[in-house]
């Protein structure tokens, strides 16, 4: 079984992957882990990042390896989670003053054989349509 200490390092470890990745894809990383200050929170952005002048937010899910029958780790990511993103990216544009800048939600699927000491990274390009 998988606790939330457990849960919180596989998450960390995902993300310092995804960011990685995505700078080898060329992306400029801006922040990690952002959540808003003051207030009540918004959530949280695994990632934002920025490439040919648009900004990135990426939600990173991961998963470690454990057979045929594993769930995908992009199947967590529900309408209700899309809504969270939206408003904490929206709070994150206007406090950067980026209102008008193309922005767009990713998302990176990331599935790690610990034994094998691999991850494989699906990229999903514009998760709302």
């Amino acid at each position: 079984m998988v606790n939330d200490s457990n849960k919180q390092v596989v998450g960390a470890l995902g993300e310092r992957l995804g960011c990685r990745y995505l700078e080898k894809k060329g992306y400029i990383i801006r922040a990690t882990n952002y959540k808003n200050a003051l207030g009540r929170r918004l959530g949280e952005l695994d990632i934002i990042a920025e490439k040919n002048g648009q900004i990135v937010f990426v939600e990173v899910k991961t998963r470690l390896q454990r057979g045929a029958d594993m769930a995908l780790p992009e199947q967590n990511i529900t309408r209700d989670k899309l809504l969270k993103l939206e408003k904490i990216a929206s709070y994150y544009l206007r406090q950067e003053k980026m209102e008008r800048m193309p922005y767009r939600f990713d998302a990176l699927a990331i599935v790690v054989d610990r034994e094998g000491k691999k991850a494989k990274i699906r990229h999903l390009e514009s998760i709302f349509l």
